[in-house]
């Protein structure tokens, strides 16, 4: 066995540091979520443009994994962010609120952004077997928000938001 060159103890000097910056990034983005508007880059990244004029990050759920994962589990979501999931068909959608432990604001939408439906205060979970929330109007596109955001940024339906981003379907 040969000792270990210069390279290698610089290398192994390293290690440490880079293990604590990662610690750091990971620490500093939360609860998992994405990052706030402010820290994303003009431009970049999935987000909404409310009707107020609002802009959201959005993390997309778009494989039937991601969908069915959703915002379970998280204790809240950061300010200014939100989920949207993005389907295949314009059909009627339902969700439910298992393991979420937060209540949720559900905007239906179309593709283009027209609002559909918008469900608001969902309740999460309290036990089995869970309720299922279902749109009154078939959508493609559902943007799920901390409870009280659709009514505070004038989220009804008929009016407009504007993807930024959004992976297409």
């Amino acid at each position: 066995m040969t000792s270990p060159g210069p390279r290698s103890k610089d290398r192994e000097l390293r290690k440490p540091a880079l293990l604590a910056a990662l610690l750091l990034a990971a620490c500093a983005g939360g609860r998992g979520g994405p990052p706030s508007p402010s820290a994303t880059p003009a431009g970049s990244g999935p987000r909404v443009v409310l009707p107020s004029g609002a802009v959201f990050a959005l993390e997309v759920a778009r494989t039937p994994e991601q969908v069915a994962q959703g915002l379970m589990f998280r204790e809240s979501l950061a300010p200014l962010s939100g989920m949207v999931f993005v389907f295949e068909a314009v059909e009627p959608r339902a969700f439910w609120m298992k393991n979420c432990h937060f209540p949720l604001d559900m905007v239906f939408t179309t593709s283009d952004g027209t609002v559909v439906d918008v469900l608001e205060n969902v309740p999460p979970c309290e036990s089995d077997p869970c309720p299922s929330y279902p749109s009154r109007a078939p959508a493609d596109t559902v943007v799920e928000l901390t409870a009280g955001e659709a009514g505070r940024h004038g989220i009804v339906p008929g009016v407009k938001l504007n993807y930024l981003s959004v992976p297409e379907r």
